[in-house]
């Protein structure tokens, strides 16, 4: 586009040669007919004074009527002699009987009195008519001008001889030779003159053009800083005006493009739904980073490839049916790494006259909903199903009561007892449910203050010690020892947490440990710091939880041995209160298991070391 015009092929060069070419070919018409023009006038110049006068045809005509032929050749001898001869060449008078009675030339005049011998002067004596022609020598290229006047008595119209009169022409044709010389060298200098004025014009025109042309092409560029000098007021300013305008438009313009192209791309970028747009053939021509994100691909390796391919549903749709009808659709990719379930809406891109020239796909990740949906379904199953136990038992058992059980002394204190045990488990079951409704709501409140962790966890641990010992000393329940080991830093540890809360933790994770711990097993509690965090950790010595089930361990309802949990007492939302607490005091939680060898409970809080000047030693 900004290749290199050659001179002969630019307009400066055209322009120059067009005015050039005009001035040529008017000087050259001008000339042709001002030099015949010319010719014309001094050949009608030079025959009128070539002429014999009329009064020397009038002498002649009466010498040749005259009887005395001597005498009348003296008289026409003399009379030519006396001719102004500047113009003629040669002048004869012929009579009727084709003689020759006179001529001027004095080296002829032996010629007078013979026989004539050119045609035309017998042709013009035949004839009686005047005849002219110019004739040349070849022999020195000289041209002449014959002219034959028959001499007719006016008394009775009766011819008595012709003037043969022969002029040369090379005076006229030099005088035209020299006017056509200066006109000629006139015109050249005319057209070199003409030339270098139309150069200077044509460039004076093509400058502008110039640089109007270097204008636009810098606008191609993308670089809108010059302006044209405008030079005048003529077409070609009002051009260069339209040219800056344009300039400065197309610079808006591209600006308020790249701006939209911007806030575009930043809306895409920022979208947390994908979104994939493509031509009327369906292939893709945009893609978000979410949408490449969700697809596991690049905007690159998806650019020019069919939507049906990207988002593989081509066995379910064709293109037609997306165009034609187009809807929302559920898109499953799922695998065994993680989950995935995107919502696609698919609607079409239409001009003003209704052409279709594209389609736009917008993904939205519904997998959590999608969870949170089964989970509530199954939520409100697990409720159901495990108050259902509860509710049986303690209906079958009132019943068995209404029916007369409460009249034997040993069944019915039994009977009993196991209605309390169900009614305290479902207003435990229930007391816990509410707890994680108000934790999923935000409505549970977190009191968190300053407290030694280690003292804390020592006094929970010193409760449970104690209830050990009962249990020991009780000779109504089942003979099974425990012994809690410690296994503490030295260092008081100051963490802020909500003393209830944690202490709630602590107990569902130990009365878990004392659950599933075989007979004689060691429960070892655990403290220590890192550089930011507490670590506590609870240790048994029971079954273990199985590979599959450890990231399960921690929903809701979920339990490993759910016959022996059940049986145990367990709601199966031990566990599920407790990370809700932890991840509330902005720790976490975790588990760490093998089958037949026991499990170890992590807990970890955020710490920061208080440097002891800032208390008060009192």
């Amino acid at each position: 586009m900004n290749s290199k015009i050659k001179y002969f092929q630019s307009i400066h060069f055209k322009i120059a040669l067009v005015l050039a070419l005009i001035l040529l070919v008017t000087l050259e018409i001008v000339g042709a007919v001002f030099v015949n023009q010319l010719e014309n006038k001094n050949m009608a110049s030079f025959k009128k004074q070539v002429q014999v006068p009329t009064y020397v045809n009038t002498t002649l005509t009466n010498e040749l009527s005259s009887s005395s032929t001597t005498k009348a050749n003296v008289k026409i001898k003399s009379l030519l002699s006396n001719i102004d001869s500047n113009n003629y060449t040669e002048i004869k008078v012929v009579d009727a009987k084709n003689t020759i009675r006179g001529t001027n030339e004095v080296g002829d005049q032996s010629s007078v009195g013979q026989k004539n011998f050119r045609t035309d002067i017998k042709n013009a004596i035949i004839n009686r008519r005047s005849s002219s022609s110019i004739t040349s020598n070849p022999g020195d290229s000289s041209r002449y001008y014959t002219v034959i006047t028959p001499l007719i008595k006016s008394s009775n119209n009766e011819l008595v001889g012709v003037v043969y009169v022969h002029a040369n022409l090379n005076t006229v044709y030099n005088e035209i030779n020299q006017i056509t010389v200066i006109y000629v060298v006139a015109a050249v200098v005319a057209i070199l003159s003409g030339l270098l004025i139309s150069i200077v014009i044509s460039k004076a025109i093509t400058k502008p053009i110039d640089e109007m042309k270097k204008q636009t092409l810098q606008i191609a560029r993308g670089d809108y800083s010059g302006q044209v000098h405008v030079y005048g007021r003529d077409e070609l300013g009002q051009l260069a005006n339209a040219v800056n305008n344009l300039s400065v438009k197309v610079e808006e313009s591209q600006e308020s493009t790249e701006s939209e192209r911007q806030r575009l791309d930043s809306v895409l970028t920022n979208m947390t739904d994908g979104v994939i747009a493509t031509d009327r053939r369906g292939y893709v021509i945009i893609m978000n980073d979410e949408a490449a994100s969700f697809l596991e691909t690049t905007e690159q390796d998806a650019l020019g490839n069919s939507i049906l391919d990207i988002l593989d549903i081509r066995k379910e749709y064709s293109l037609r049916d997306l165009i034609e009808n187009p809807d929302e659709t559920i898109i499953d990719r799922s695998d065994n790494d993680h989950d995935l379930i995107l919502h696609a809406h698919f609607s079409l891109i239409q001009r003003d006259s209704g052409f279709v020239s594209g389609l736009v796909c917008v993904l939205h990740d519904v997998t959590e909903q999608q969870k949170i949906d089964n989970d509530r379904k199954e939520f409100v199953s697990n409720v159901s199903h495990e108050l259902r136990t509860p509710l049986t038992s303690v209906h079958s058992y009132i019943e068995a009561l209404q029916d007369g059980a409460w009249k034997d002394p040993e069944i019915a204190p039994n009977f009993l007892k196991v209605t309390q045990e169900e009614t305290d488990r479902m207003i435990r079951m229930i007391n816990d449910l509410l707890t994680l409704s108000r934790m999923d709501s935000g409505t549970q409140k977190i009191d968190k203050e300053l407290v030694n962790i280690t003292e804390l966890f020592n006094y929970i641990l010193n409760r449970f010690d104690m209830i050990i010992k009962s249990d020991d000393n009780n000779s109504e329940k089942p003979n099974k020892h425990y012994r809690i080991e410690r296994h503490f830093t030295k260092q008081d540890l100051w963490v802020e947490v909500d003393t209830d809360r944690f202490t709630q933790v602590i107990d569902n994770l130990m009365n878990n440990a004392i659950k599933y711990s075989p007979d004689g097993g060691v429960i070892t509690c655990s403290l220590y710091k890192t550089k930011h965090s507490v670590i506590l950790s609870v240790r048994d010595q029971g079954l273990g939880i199985p590979r599959s089930s450890i990231p399960h361990i921690f929903d809701r309802f979920y339990r490993v041995d759910k016959a022996r949990s059940r049986a145990q007492g367990g709601t199966g939302l031990g566990l599920a209160i407790s990370k809700e607490v932890v991840e509330a005091l902005g720790g976490k939680i975790w588990v760490e298991s093998t089958e037949n060898r026991g499990s170890t409970f992590y807990i970890s809080l955020p710490y920061e070391p208080i440097e002891e000047d800032l208390w008060d030693e009192d």
